[in-house]
């Protein structure tokens, strides 16, 4: 999940302790937040700023409506904050890593929303000296 830490960072999701991930405009980025349940783990990514994955995530209240959106058609989900991550791991690393390179983040880069596959999660733990 991106965001660019001038207009959402991480500091500012521990500040509020939830946060709610809306203003997606994508219809894949879309289908991933449908596609999220409550429990599931998400990385919390700086675009634009820093190009980094900071954090761990967790959805706390899954399947709502935008509330930026007036037409409804859009999907939104709250996030907690799990955990900051011991070391970022940078776009250029995650780009520079043959695991990675089918990654979302690294295909689809535009996208705010993307998928991980487990293996890539293990993948960015083990960079971010987690696992």
């Amino acid at each position: 999940m991106k965001s660019e830490p001038d207009v959402y960072s991480w500091d500012d999701l521990l500040a509020e302790g939830e946060g709610t991930w809306d203003g997606v405009r994508n219809h894949r980025a879309k289908n991933n937040l449908a596609a999220m349940e409550v429990g599931d783990k998400a990385f919390f990514y700086h675009s634009n700023i820093g190009l980094e994955i900071v954090g761990i995530v967790e959805i706390s209240v899954a399947g709502i409506t935008d509330p930026t959106d007036p037409e409804g058609k859009w999907a939104a989900v709250k996030v907690k904050p799990v955990e900051k991550l011991p070391r970022p791991v940078t776009l250029k690393e995650v780009k520079a890593e043959p695991a990675l390179e089918e990654m979302e983040l690294v295909r689809l880069s535009r996208l705010s929303v993307s998928e991980v596959r487990p293996d890539e999660w293990a993948k960015i733990l083990v960079m971010a000296g987690a696992q």
